[in-house]
């Protein structure tokens, strides 16, 4: 049977009692029928595993114990840094879920020119509370014990140049006429790779010509012109199979 884990933003060692706030109680206890004496898997981002007991589990209030600290086994060695098109909807909550699951380094959501998915100030404050709790429930299911890296949206102009000023690994873009493909990277398994997604209208001209001047390449994936929600996920997968941690 699958241990139940729970993200719990506090900190956690072997001994502690914590408090379970009212989110964690209603999955843990209304949804996944927990209750005190039970043991569940906590975990807190920092990289670790806390195995603990629940103590109790009222309506609004509980209480767990740690017992011990685990060394999970849920990272990728291959850092990839997916920089997404805001997308409409539900897609960008399905691509940081999803990239989340795969493996993903860090998330980035970027503004393109064809971006039409626009945020204020307060939206993007609400929307990135949002994205935050995707994360945690994306490694709450995966088995992850590290929360992947979320930033703020910004231009795509902004986070190529930080890119390119960091100098962290290879970083593309994908081309379907492009020369090189994912297979023929030839990357190590711990390599550092940053991956632009365009929106659904595509990367206008600017934006490939500003990601060209911060050393992007181009990378085919295939022959075919994949969905924005589609892309970045295929080519994560992909990456991981040859280079990653799915040899």
């Amino acid at each position: 049977m699958r241990a139940i884990r729970q993200y719990l933003d506090a900190p956690l060692h072997e001994g502690a009692r914590v408090a379970l706030g009212e989110a964690a109680l209603q999955r843990l206890v209304r949804v996944l029928r927990q209750g005190p004496g039970d043991e569940v898997i906590l975990f807190n981002g920092d990289g670790h595993d806390y195995r603990a007991r629940l103590l109790s589990a009222g309506k609004r209030e509980g209480e767990a114990e740690v017992l011990a600290r685990a060394e999970p086994r849920g990272e990728s060695p291959l850092a990839i840094t997916l920089a997404q098109a805001l997308a409409r909807g539900e897609k960008m909550d399905l691509v940081l879920q999803k990239a989340v699951e795969l493996g993903v380094h860090a998330f980035a959501p970027v503004v393109t020119e064809r971006t039409e998915v626009r945020l204020d100030a307060e939206r993007s404050d609400r929307r990135m509370q949002h994205w935050r709790g995707v994360v945690a429930g994306a490694c709450e299911q995966s088995g992850r014990a590290r929360l992947p890296l979320l930033s703020e949206p910004r231009a795509l102009s902004e986070f190529a140049a930080a890119a390119a000023n960091a100098n962290q690994g290879r970083r593309f873009f994908l081309d379907p006429q492009a020369s090189d493909s994912v297979a023929t990277l030839g990357l190590a398994p711990d390599a550092r790779v940053t991956l632009v997604i365009g929106p659904e209208g595509g990367l206008s001209e600017r934006d490939l010509a500003l990601l060209r001047a911060a050393r992007f390449e181009g990378l085919r994936l295939g022959p075919r012109v994949l969905r924005t929600e589609t892309a970045g996920l295929a080519a994560i997968a992909a990456l991981n199979a040859l280079y990653g941690d799915w040899r």
